[in-house]
């Protein structure tokens, strides 16, 4: 793989990866709830998250939802109904009153890490996605295997970047929300987007990939 081509990959997955998703909600989310405590399990579940779509999308599973539709449907609306989920949870969550992070109400860094990774895994556009990706940087020429394993790398690398990022300004931006009205909207919010989020999954055609 060509160091232009692999510079191309770069600039290209990172402005895919700046662009705000579900994931990156969710990330936020528990940043403003709980400040940087929060980063290395959401991150993790980012890594591992993306880790499971790009490796499904390489061994084919992105093939095969795009042309087996009750496979696609099925993913589609777990990954919908579970962006919902969080999105209801999100909206009815209690704000606090004090500044102390201990007066949140403790989320083990586990669940964070596996509702992360939950979001991340289950959308079927993020397999599709990479199947279409990828190859538009593959140099035919070179072996493939090695080369997909570099790109994936590279995504990986970038997401965590990406992912540690937000985290870390949401986590900053943690003492301007701590107001009950303004965690009351800032939680509104994020609840709503994480709902809409899940809808437009469930929305989404498989011919629009």
């Amino acid at each position: 793989m060509s160091l232009e081509l692999w510079l191309a990959f770069a600039a290209a997955s990172t402005i895919m990866l700046l662009i705000p998703g579900p994931t990156v909600l969710i990330v936020v989310s528990y940043a403003l709830g709980h400040g940087r405590r929060s980063a290395m399990a959401t991150v993790a579940g980012v890594a591992l998250g993306d880790f499971t779509a790009m490796t499904a999308s390489m061994l084919g599973l992105g093939v095969l939802l795009s042309t087996s539709a009750a496979l696609f449907t099925g993913l589609k609306w777990l990954g919908a109904a579970y962006l919902v989920y969080l999105g209801v949870k999100l909206w009815r969550a209690p704000t606090t009153l004090g500044t102390d992070s201990a007066d949140q109400p403790d989320v083990a860094p586990l669940r964070m890490l596996l509702h992360t990774y939950a979001v991340t895994a289950l959308n079927p556009k993020s397999i599709v996605f990479f199947v279409a990706f990828l190859p538009q940087f593959l140099d035919t020429a070179q072996p493939l295997a090695a080369q997909m394993v570099v790109m994936e790398l590279t995504f990986l690398v970038l997401a965590t970047l990406n992912a540690t990022l937000y985290a870390l300004l949401a986590a900053a931006a943690r003492k301007a929300v701590r107001t009950p009205s303004v965690q009351r909207a800032v939680n509104r919010t994020g609840g709503s987007l994480l709902i809409g989020a899940g809808l437009l999954t469930a929305a989404w055609k498989k011919a629009a990939a």
